[in-house]
């Protein structure tokens, strides 16, 4: 990777990534102020609604806005230095598992508004904001990927007294 560009590749995405889960969250917080389920231009069927009442609907919405807010903490956090071997792979597998969602999303709902799953639901009524919800899922994983491969490539500390170009003393013993 060219490092010019590595230097504002990573803080970029990390910033879309982190607003792309803060759009996610708004619009749960919007459904759940509405009291109903489903995606932003991809509503629930009514039999989505039945044996629930609005305090189920609003406290499921508010449960999802706040993994919107998790995610968005985690985009942010690939930008810190993950010190600790436990930290640095469990906030990886956080990141990889919120990519796999936030994907299977997508590829899910732009099933359903081409019709090619019917099973999960018909088209969307108004196209517009569906294409607009799609969009925002598809860059917002996008850009989640790139912080998150950016992070595992980071070089780690080199311990001291040791260049990171200068190679171990064992390998060059063993050729």
């Amino acid at each position: 990777m060219n490092p010019g560009r590595a230097a504002w590749a990573r803080p970029l995405a990390a910033a879309v990534a982190c607003a792309g889960a803060l759009a996610y969250t708004v619009s749960k917080v919007d459904l759940a102020r509405r009291e109903e389920l489903g995606m932003p231009g991809f509503p629930a069927p009514q039999s989505s609604y039945a044996g629930r009442s609005g305090s189920d609907v609003l406290s499921a919405q508010l449960g999802n806005a706040g993994l919107g807010l998790g995610m968005a903490a985690v985009a942010l956090l690939l930008l810190l230095p993950l010190t600790g071997r436990l930290v640095r792979w469990t906030v990886w597998a956080v990141s990889w598992t919120g990519i796999a969602m936030v994907t299977a999303g997508v590829v899910g709902f732009t099933a359903r508004a081409t019709g090619a799953a019917p099973g999960l639901g018909e088209p969307p009524p108004h196209p517009a904001p569906a294409v607009a919800a799609l969009v925002v899922g598809a860059v917002w994983a996008a850009a989640w990927i790139v912080v998150t491969v950016g992070s595992m490539r980071r070089p780690r500390t080199v311990p001291a007294g040791r260049s990171p170009a200068r190679p171990r003393p064992e390998a060059l013993t063993s050729r």
